[in-house]
């Protein structure tokens, strides 16, 4: 049986038949596919470098063609094996890897702006196109990454996670980045990490309590309570939707060892008293800050202040891999327990596909494991498998280059939303930010003020069938969720929570994400005004009866 001749990746003579149709100059050609049924192949043309390398343009490796060469990725042709006049060469395998994926890339780009740009940029319909509350924000150079990590077929973290990490610590100036699956993993890393025997008196113990809110979203509650420690709930201001400060110094009791607070909608809570009962009393500070990627409190990113912070990277936040989070410490212990927690609770702290980094695997004796005991396989922890994927990571590192432009744009619609509803403070408490403060709205939220004439249900489901979306503060009230209710879970409340009833009753808010386009930030504030309008009418009329 003769063996199947391979073509891809040799460089062969042949004609070139279409400039000199007399003459048919031969010239060199890369087979870039192995020949069909019917012997036609595909070929990439090679000419001198006098024509110059650019984005189509690929510099031939040294001593494969007597002279400087540069293969075209435009001058692609379908012709028939049988004009091959002699073989020249072979590229290797890394050259022709990356001439396969960069004519892949050409492919996954022409995707984008053929398939998915039409309908990013189809013109806004007042009333009938989406306002989203967020939304996924892109271009081919995410679909291109993605592709480019999917060729690799790592799929566990690799390349483009030590990338991710490396940019972010540096955008954020911390010094470790630990990526997870989401921004709800990361908080339960966070609070997990504390309960580690590793911190000796510090550490968290079932029955400790965790300062915290109850008008917020659940998953920086639930770690709180999944570790078997006590959530003690404040109240929190109106304006900014945060803990008021005031009650934070009264819920702290002899088993308080910690709080964790959320950035509520990208507007920092007050660092400056959080750190500070902190020092006094020696409690740890988790900030929250998956909804709030950006925002600085006296001029330094929220998120780097406490001892630990989180972020979210799921579609609706600040930047997307998709599913993903990340967990931030400037501690080299902390950084090493919550890799253990999130890498199953095992104590070596090899990357994926690596051995041996520590320089001792079998020279270890830890526990009352048998001295030599295989350290890939040594646990110090209980932990979880919550780590993320490198075509994740490689989406995340394309989104990183937006992020600042994402920030900025959401502070201009916030900004635009709050000169516009202004008019209407008779009826709404707006957001207020800190002077201390730069947000990084996640979205512009509105409190209905008592003793007005309409509800929140009426007006969300007015602005809705207008197909602009809205949203609650989340949970509202956390302890007044079936979780709670239908629950045994212990927690304890310092004063009433009747801020967070409000909250819970009056409050919604509307996007402001980078993905709004022109018109829709005035479609919104004439939807307020009709809104509005149409009920100073009625109250008018039922006035005047």
């Amino acid at each position: 049986m003769t063996s199947k001749i391979k073509y891809v990746g040799k460089i062969f003579k042949i004609p070139f038949p279409f400039t000199d149709l007399s003459t048919k100059k031969a010239r060199p050609a890369l087979a870039i596919s192995e020949p069909d049924e019917y012997g036609d192949m595909e070929f990439l043309f090679i000419t001198t470098n006098k024509m110059g390398t650019g984005r189509d343009n690929i510099e031939i490796p040294e001593d494969i063609l007597p002279i400087d060469s540069v293969l075209h990725l435009s001058k692609r042709y379908l012709l028939n094996k049988s004009i091959i006049m002699k073989e020249l060469g072979e590229v290797p395998l890394s050259f022709l890897d990356k001439v396969l994926r960069k004519l892949t890339f050409r492919h996954v780009s022409s995707f984008y702006q053929n398939i998915h740009l039409p309908k990013l940029t189809r013109p806004f319909v007042p009333g009938e196109s989406r306002i989203n509350y967020a939304g996924r924000v892109y271009d081919e150079k995410e679909m291109v990454s993605l592709v480019d990590s999917a060729l690799d077929f790592w799929l566990t973290a690799g390349r483009f996670e030590s990338e991710f990490v490396k940019e972010f610590s540096e955008f954020l100036g911390v010094k470790y980045v630990i990526t997870t699956n989401s921004g709800s993993s990361a908080n339960l890393l966070a609070i997990s990490a504390l309960t580690s025997y590793k911190l000796g008196d510090r550490r968290l113990i079932p029955g400790d309590e965790v300062i915290t809110v109850a008008a917020g979203f659940p998953t920086t509650v639930a770690p709180i309570i999944q570790n078997n420690l006590v959530p003690v709930f404040v109240d929190i201001e109106l304006r900014t939707y945060n803990a008021d400060v005031k009650q934070l110094e009264k819920a702290i009791s002899e088993k308080t060892k910690a709080i964790f607070l959320a950035h509520t909608l990208g507007i920092p809570f007050n660092l400056d008293k959080v750190m500070e009962l902190a020092q006094k009393y020696k409690l740890w500070v988790i900030e929250d800050n998956c909804d709030a990627l950006g925002a600085k409190w006296n001029g330094k990113y929220t998120g780097t202040l406490g001892h630990i912070g989180t972020s979210s990277f799921y579609p609706a936040h600040h930047l997307t891999m998709g599913e993903g989070g990340a967990v931030i410490t400037n501690d080299a212990q902390l950084k090493q327990i919550i890799t253990s927690f999130r890498d199953w609770g095992r104590d070596c702290w090899c990357d994926p596909g690596k051995d041996d980094t520590c320089g001792k695997r079998f020279g270890w004796q830890l526990g009352t494991l048998p001295f030599g005991y295989d350290h890939k396989f040594v646990y110090s922890h209980l932990g979880y498998n919550l780590k993320i994927t490198d075509m994740q990571a490689a989406v995340g590192v394309a989104q990183l280059g937006k992020l600042p432009e994402f920030i900025k744009k959401r502070q201009e619609n916030w900004q635009r939303l709050y000169n516009g509803l202004k008019n209407f403070e008779k009826f709404f408490i707006l957001p207020e930010v800190p002077p201390e403060a730069e947000s990084s709205p996640f979205g512009f939220v509105l409190t209905i003020k008592d003793g007005a004439p309409f509800d929140r249900k009426k007006i969300t489901e007015f602005l809705e069938d207008r197909k602009i979306q809205t949203r609650t503060v989340f949970a509202g009230n956390i302890i007044r969720q079936p979780a709670f209710t239908g629950g045994n879970i212990s927690y304890r409340i310092v004063e009433k929570l009747e801020n967070t009833d409000k909250v819970m009753t009056d409050t919604f808010w509307i996007g402001v994400y980078p993905g709004m386009i022109t018109g829709m930030i005035e479609f919104v504030l004439k939807s307020f005004e009709e809104f509005i309008m149409n009920v100073n009418k009625k109250d008018s009329s039922l006035r005047s009866e």
